[in-house]
């Protein structure tokens, strides 16, 4: 019997609890780790923020569930558990109890880092010591409970992700947060794009997704669409329901990269390699797609992906205002060399034309290159 760190925050401790607390997930990349675990095997959970112990879970083995568990990420890797021990986090084992017990906390030094063993979950104990002597300190924080008061603010936040840049010859760890999707709202702007003998059902946000996503599917391409928006429907289906549909992104970035890339609103995939990337802006900010854009090359300035970011025609204006600020052009590869303006009008046109004439299973990715327009791309 192995121990392993499970690692939460206070918002996916509760969730987990909500859910019945008889399934515990992880991100992709962690799979592999996942499946070396073993019935029998012991997950310890620790909060993250409020550093606590909180729970002991024994696993029943790999898991098929699907449900939607968690709000902030799908955490696909699971496993089916027992539970041994469940606390509140006021009622929890502070780390600091710890000090000088075990092998990744061996005196102050080790504070906050923890010889790196709290960086990522599922990991497994390499002191089998260690894993019984939280268990038993667990036991007895159930049995005789003590309300230590947590921080609120602690508990509500969301994960951060440690990834490196280059400065000159050196790279450089950098830790960094990463945004929830915006819910999007219909714009009026949005609206009856092109005519049709009947009205619109969802937004139109809903519909462009649905138009890239049935064209990709259509070139011969996989495809993915923001996993915030997998249960949108449009025209009866919903997005994660349709053709050529993939599950699971490439896994050879980091966490904040792939946590990043799962929210765009719609990739283009051929084998492991993403091939372009959409935004879709129907609201008058346009700037947050320019933002999962401009943060997903900041975290990866060599990949080579086709950026577009279609908006109405009618925001033109507003689109070129907001790729050329300083922001988006002062680095290294300015956002407006390499994402594209697609006029929804022009779009919709140049996909009718396809359909008509059957090409789609002949078109390579790159033809929007010629229909998107890159702001600023003749001036010095």
């Amino acid at each position: 019997m192995n121990y392993w760190l499970d690692l939460f925050t206070g918002t996916t401790w509760r969730e987990f609890q909500d859910a019945g607390a008889n399934v515990s997930g992880f991100r992709p990349i962690r799979r592999k780790t996942v499946e070396r675990i073993k019935p029998g095997d012991i997950l310890l959970c620790y909060l993250t923020g409020v550093m606590r112990w909180v729970g002991a879970l024994e696993v029943v083995g790999q898991s098929n569930d699907t449900r939607r568990i968690w709000n902030y990420d799908e955490f696909p890797a699971r496993l089916d558990v027992k539970s041994l021990i469940l606390l509140d986090p006021e009622y929890g084992l502070p780390m600091k109890r710890l000090e000088g017990k075990v092998h990744f906390y061996e005196g102050v030094g080790d504070a906050g880092k923890f010889k790196g063993f709290l960086r990522g979950s599922p990991a497994r104990f390499e002191s089998q010591t260690d894993g019984d002597l939280i268990l038993d300190m667990l036991k007895e924080a159930k049995a005789n409970p003590v309300s230590i008061p947590v921080d609120v603010r602690k508990l509500g936040r969301k994960p951060l992700f440690k990834t490196k840049s280059k400065v000159g010859d050196k790279k450089i760890e950098t830790v960094v947060s990463v945004p929830d999707a915006e819910e999007v709202a219909e714009d009026a702007e949005c609206l009856a794009a092109a005519e049709t003998d009947k009205a619109p059902t969802g937004t139109d946000h809903t519909r462009i997704q649905y138009l890239l996503l049935t064209l990709g599917a259509e070139m011969g391409l996989d495809v993915w669409v923001a996993r915030n928006d997998r249960s949108k429907v449009w025209q009866g289906r919903s997005l994660g329901s349709l053709p050529d549909i993939v599950e699971q992104l490439p896994t050879q970035f980091n966490e904040a990269t792939q946590r990043t890339i799962e929210l765009i609103d719609v990739l283009w995939l051929k084998g492991n390699s993403i091939v372009s990337a959409f935004e879709v802006e129907c609201t008058t900010s346009i700037y947050s797609g320019l933002l999962r854009m401009s943060d997903l090359l900041a975290l990866q300035p060599n990949l080579d992906i086709k950026l577009y970011l279609v908006a109405p025609d009618e925001r033109h204006d507003k689109v070129e205002q907001e790729i050329l600020r300083p922001t988006f052009q002062l680095r290294q590869k300015p956002l407006n060399k390499v994402c594209g303006f697609l006029a929804l009008n022009d779009l919709l046109k140049k996909v009718e034309g396809i359909r008509e004439l059957g090409l789609a299973s002949s078109l390579n990715p790159d033809f929007l290159v010629e229909t998107a327009e890159y702001f600023g791309s003749n001036d010095s």
